[in-house]
């Protein structure tokens, strides 16, 4: 399929993935160049832009489903995909069609030289936030959610204000750009509140009083939020009690979603306050429980096993793997865990298998290493030699291949099969999980 006198589909992948030869070059310039050159299409639109360093994609995933409960027109941006580019710009759920999706493309990619002679070579990213911008102008939204990307201050969807900035949580993850400390990450990440915002945060501590410096500094009102208390979970969710909702059925596992949550309906009340969109209260509750948010404590039965996809790619998503793994422990089959497992080269590795390993549930499993397709990934041997160094014993098994390291967890004996460290891993065995049309791209046309 192509775009009328541009690309096709698959040509405009690659073209924008080519621009991550660029790498990731912070810095606002080169987007805001892109977005003028579209006619500002950002300045029509209103919303939320979600920072932190774990749980942006939750609070997305929950504000997105009580928006539409409520009959609104949503735009998202989850991040990064899972199984086709497209995932990353969405509308009511829906992933971008790939014919438009080249038609932006088509529109843009010129638009990168003009820039570059100004600002520098403009990155893969920072052309899709130009095409974000664009399309749900163009789809004329009633709310966008926007994630940030990386950091805050000066990452390319901080072109955009909506009206609504949200800082979920601070902690240490990508130290070689945003800082050492958690007060320069807060500080980057706190940035993203401006002159005329209601801001939302579930920070604690040091960054907590980063992030109410800045409110404050540029008179946002600031709600703080708590965990919400848990009161209870099962195999497909929590019940967590809010305020004026009572209690709530929440449709995402693991008991760290009571702080998604919580941050999601605090959101949700500061779009209403700034005259954006109203939630009511019946509708929150309808779309908190029918909530999803794939490869995240996703729950698949394969045959007679389960799988349970979850990226857990830093340290503290890890950790609330670990403990949703034992919570989750009396719902899911009996037996002996098999964990495949997959990283980047630069994350914190020991980190990520320290806090798994702390799981009751994953001690004396059988761990398959294995890795994607990319150049950062780290090799499975060394993987398997992290975690032999890190871990409390078990089997560990190299396999390669993400699609044998699945069948080979599945001839293992015993009890569930996890899927975790690394979202690329996470999204190429959803691929074979799941036939969704909706993800789907279309075949590349051969040249005649």
């Amino acid at each position: 399929m192509t775009s009328s006198g541009g690309l096709g589909y698959a040509d405009a992948v690659r073209a924008l993935a080519d621009r991550g030869r660029f790498g990731v070059r912070l810095g606002l310039g080169r987007t805001r160049a892109l977005l003028r050159e579209l006619g500002d299409p950002q300045l029509g639109l209103r919303g939320a832009l979600v920072a932190g360093t774990n749980g942006k994609g939750s609070v997305l995933a929950l504000c997105g489903s009580a928006l539409r409960a409520a009959g609104l027109r949503v735009g998202e941006t989850p991040k990064p995909h899972l199984v086709t580019y497209r995932e990353r710009l969405q509308v009511d759920g829906r992933p971008i069609p790939p014919d438009v999706f080249a038609a932006l493309a088509s529109q843009v990619l010129p638009l990168a030289e003009r820039v570059a002679r100004r600002h520098g070579e403009p990155t893969e990213f920072e052309l899709l936030t130009a095409m974000l911008f664009r399309w749900l102008a163009d789809e004329a939204v009633d709310v966008a959610l926007v994630e940030v990307g990386l950091g805050g201050r000066l990452d390319a969807t901080h072109a955009w204000d909506g009206g609504v900035a949200v800082v979920t949580n601070v902690d240490l993850d990508h130290t070689d750009r945003l800082g050492t400390t958690i007060r320069a990450i807060a500080k980057e990440k706190a940035a993203i509140i401006e002159a005329g915002d209601r801001a939302v945060t579930g920070a604690t501590g040091d960054a907590l009083a980063v992030i109410s410096r800045r409110a404050a500094r540029v008179g946002a009102p600031l709600v703080t939020v708590d965990p919400a208390p848990l009161l209870g979970l099962d195999r497909d969710g929590i019940v967590v009690r809010l305020p004026r909702l009572g209690e709530t059925r929440v449709g995402l596992r693991g008991r760290h979603q009571a702080a998604n949550v919580a941050v999601a309906h605090a959101t949700l009340d500061a779009l209403e306050a700034a005259g954006i969109a109203a939630v009511t209260d019946e509708e929150r509750r309808a779309g908190f429980g029918a909530a999803r948010w794939p490869g995240r404590l996703e729950l698949f039965v394969v045959g007679d096993r389960e799988v349970l996809l979850d990226g857990a790619h830093n340290p503290a998503g890890a950790a609330s793997l670990a403990t949703a793994l034992d919570d989750l422990a009396p719902h899911l089959r009996a037996g002996r865990l098999t964990l495949v497992i997959a990283a980047m080269a630069d994350k914190d590795v020991a980190g990520i298998v320290r806090a798994l390993a702390a799981a009751t549930s994953v001690r004396g499993a059988t761990v398959i290493c294995t890795r994607v397709d990319l150049p950062r990934a780290l090799e499975p041997a060394a993987l398997a030699a992290a975690w032999s160094a890190g871990s409390a014993g078990g089997r560990v098994l190299v396999e390669p291949d993400p699609a044998a390291a699945l069948a080979r967890a599945v001839r293992e004996p015993g009890g569930p099969i996890v899927v975790a460290g690394s979202l690329y891993l996470v999204g190429a065995v959803r691929a074979l999980l799941v036939d969704d049309p909706l993800l789907r791209d279309p075949s590349p046309v051969a040249a005649s």
